[in-house]
């Protein structure tokens, strides 16, 4: 809220003469998977601790177009301050929720779940990953202290994947270790270490199946990469158990709302 009331405040809202109290209606303008209200709800009270913020439907519901998701009650110029900021949380959250599902969605069947990424917007982390959940997906990491994540930069700089995850076993202080893999070589060079994670990344659907095969027994499996509505279904189909995808946090669609007074 600060950056937009900063340093003047809001002087649009200033020129009102009339602040007596109001009721708003907040309208879902598309479908969607609705996630964020108590978000929105906490902006409006940022402006004013007495504005009363109703929910109507909760987080994680499917919502059609012309659905009222929240009415507000409270002074003129309070709810005005806090309108664009409350529906951007809507509409971060429930786009986020909504692409997830869809994700989901296409995989349904298989024994398989759809996970996030860290390609998120800084500072809203947590935001992103609670539309993920709200859309049945899984979240991976938040930061890099939750796990041994060791990717393809670290081989490149390192040259020697195997060394790379003997010593991650030996100071894995019991944190989990991921280990990213863009071949079958690759995978053949650490497969006999202990382990918990092989991360498949941008392989092909025929050897993504292979690798499958080879892993599947010792360790989890996750294939990330190129993946999108059109082609998550058959890397689903190979057996792999977690997919991982950054679309669903830095590209979803914003979830358009409306505030009517």
């Amino acid at each position: 809220m600060s950056e937009d009331l900063k340093p003047s405040g809001d002087i649009t809202t200033k020129l009102l003469n009339n602040n007596n109290k109001i009721m708003a209606k907040i309208i879902a303008k598309q479908n969607c998977i609705i996630g964020g209200l108590n978000f929105a709800k906490e902006a409006f009270k940022y402006s004013d601790k007495k504005t009363i913020f109703k929910i109507k439907i909760k987080d994680g519901k499917k919502v059609k177009k012309g659905k009222i998701v929240a009415v507000v009650f409270g002074k003129a110029t309070a709810i005005l301050k806090s309108e664009r900021v409350a529906l951007n949380f809507l509409s971060l959250v429930s786009g986020v929720a909504t692409i997830t599902k869809k994700f989901v969605d296409k995989t349904k069947g298989k024994s398989c779940k759809i996970c996030c990424t860290r390609k998120t917007i800084p500072n809203l982390r947590s935001l992103q990953k609670y539309g993920v959940k709200l859309g049945g997906g899984l979240n991976h990491r938040f930061n890099l202290s939750d796990e041994i994540l060791i990717k393809d930069n670290h081989i490149a700089i390192e040259k020697d994947i195997r060394g790379l995850v003997e010593r991650a076993i030996k100071n894995k202080k019991g944190k989990k270790i991921t280990v990213e893999v863009d071949s079958l070589n690759q995978l053949r060079k650490i497969i006999d270490l202990k382990f918990d994670r092989i991360l498949f990344d941008n392989m092909s659907l025929k050897n993504l199946k292979k690798g499958v095969l080879l892993a599947n027994k010792l360790y989890a499996t996750e294939a990330s990469g190129g993946i999108t509505l059109k082609n998550v279904r058959r890397v689903a189909s190979t057996g792999v158990k977690r997919i991982s995808v950054g679309h669903i946090t830095h590209s979803a669609p914003a979830v358009n709302f409306n505030l009517e007074i």
